[in-house]
């Protein structure tokens, strides 16, 4: 097996600890089935270019520039170097400001998930003080570094043998839950139904075990391309039904079913009565 190659190293600072350390890609799309973009024509593969609108000719690398849009069409152009100057520079430093109890910790927050490990055997004793420090104290801590050319905020916790470090949103990139959640109307919810539902929930209890999460997409893609490799006929999936309206004291008594407990199915029968 090819050792994984990190993304960055640097130093996590804990208190006067500073441990070196590696930071590793945690999830990537890589594996994912890609297409090309194909002239239906010639069978090529096309490729895209840059136009400008008002000359309608396209234009090279060597003459495009970054701007900022200002007004309809007026821009503040940005050279590269001084996009660079003006980035703080990297000092190699995940400098922790603080530990947020892990119970306390807004996962809407949550961007990109990367591993940190230990950098070389002088780091192994640190890192692990740190990590089981983390781990019985429950928290997370909460660092900044310049990472990948931007100054970002992670939080980092404990994670097996090893630490978690998932970048974060800035407060400016999160929106407000009020945009979604104002319009849902406070209910008063009936005492049955909710012992119906928490039981519900008791009897589907189960462990997180991402192995068994199916992509179905990628499943279904991929039969596609091997079915048409082979010049087979191509199956179309069952368009999935709309479900019914249904009374939902009714429906929350049909989820209970049989797997309810005495107490509870005698419950529902008399007020169904």
């Amino acid at each position: 097996m090819v050792a994984a190659r990190s993304n960055w190293k640097g130093y996590l600072k804990f208190g006067e600890i500073s441990c070196p350390v590696a930071l590793y890609t945690g999830a990537s799309t890589s594996e994912r089935i890609a297409f090309h973009t194909i002239n239906r024509d010639t069978g090529h593969r096309v490729r895209r270019e840059f136009i400008d609108p008002a000359t309608e000719m396209p234009v090279d690398r060597e003459h495009q520039i970054k701007g900022f849009e200002i007004d309809q069409d007026r821009y503040v152009e940005v050279e590269p170097d001084e996009i660079a100057n003006a980035v703080p520079e990297s000092k190699k430093l995940l400098a922790v400001q603080a530990f947020i109890p892990c119970s306390e910790i807004d996962t809407v927050f949550f961007d990109k998930p990367y591993y940190l490990a230990p950098s070389g055997k002088i780091a192994d004793d640190a890192f692990a003080v740190i990590r089981e420090a983390l781990r019985a104290s429950k928290v997370g801590a909460l660092a900044h570094a310049v990472l990948f050319r931007r100054y970002r905020a992670l939080m980092i916790r404990a994670h097996g043998l090893g630490l978690v470090a998932h970048t974060l949103n800035f407060d400016y990139e999160v929106r407000a839950a009020t945009e979604a959640f104002d319009g849902i109307p406070k209910l008063k919810i009936q005492k049955e139904m909710l012992e119906l539902a928490k039981h519900i929930i008791e009897t589907k209890k189960g462990e997180f075990d991402p192995s068994k999460f199916d992509d179905r997409y990628e499943a279904a893609v991929a039969e596609l391309v091997k079915a048409k490799l082979a010049g087979k006929p191509v199956k179309v999936a069952k368009k999935a039904k709309a479900p019914e309206p249904v009374d939902l004291m009714e429906a929350l008594r049909a989820s209970v079913g049989q797997s309810a407990p005495k107490a509870v199915k005698r419950k529902a029968t008399k007020k169904a009565a």
